[in-house]
């Protein structure tokens, strides 16, 4: 069984305004569907953002997960500039929310307003901030001391992966896939899903 799920505030998930969007309150969210859905053991799936709220799930709540394939997950706290959450933090929530999130949306070019369109303004600026401060402990420290099978996925088009080497000396598979950007799931396909399926 697969299950795809939005993050609060994000995709058809509901938007509630009183929620923190933290890295923790995601996580908590995802352990939530999947008590809910009564499965435990799960290998979890985790692009960009995702992919650090995966990692503090696996943290809080060790029995839900068995394996981790994270692509391009952010593994640490204050991202530079370039980086969209970083551009998005830079705004008042309101200020944001009141007109930073139309002015995003026309600088990051189609594809990525084509998603980040899909997102309430305050829970993408909540969830940005909240990405930008990181966990406690942050996000690369607790993926290097999981016991779980770990796999990352780095674009090649993205550059070097910061720590590939700590990453790798604490069993985590780092593969670099060809062709791909951020977005390796989209760019290159089918190293992806032989990643995911654990051939890759």
């Amino acid at each position: 069984r697969s299950l795809f799920v939005d993050l609060p505030g994000h995709g058809t998930s509901d938007r509630p305004q009183d929620f923190g969007y933290t890295l923790e309150d995601h996580a908590d969210a995802v352990a939530v569907a999947l008590d809910a859905a009564r499965i435990a053991g799960a290998e979890l799936i985790g692009h960009s953002m995702g992919g650090a709220v995966a990692i503090v799930l696996a943290h809080r709540r060790p029995d839900l997960v068995s394996r981790l394939v994270l692509t391009e997950a952010n593994l640490d706290a204050c991202p530079p500039p370039t980086a969209g959450s970083s551009g998005i933090a830079a705004y008042g929530e309101d200020e944001f929310v009141a007109g930073g999130h139309a002015r995003v949306l026309e600088a990051v070019g189609p594809l990525w307003a084509a998603t980040m369109r899909l997102a309430d303004p305050r829970a993408l600026y909540r969830s940005a901030v909240g990405l930008r401060k990181g966990s406690d402990p942050v996000m690369r420290t607790v993926l290097e001391g999981l016991p779980v099978d770990r796999v990352f996925l780095q674009g090649e088009h993205s550059g070097e992966l910061v720590g590939r080497e700590s990453l790798q000396a604490a069993g985590v598979r780092v593969v670099t896939v060809p062709g791909a950007g951020h977005n390796v799931m989209f760019d290159n396909p089918d190293a992806f899903v032989a990643a995911v399926a654990g051939a890759g």
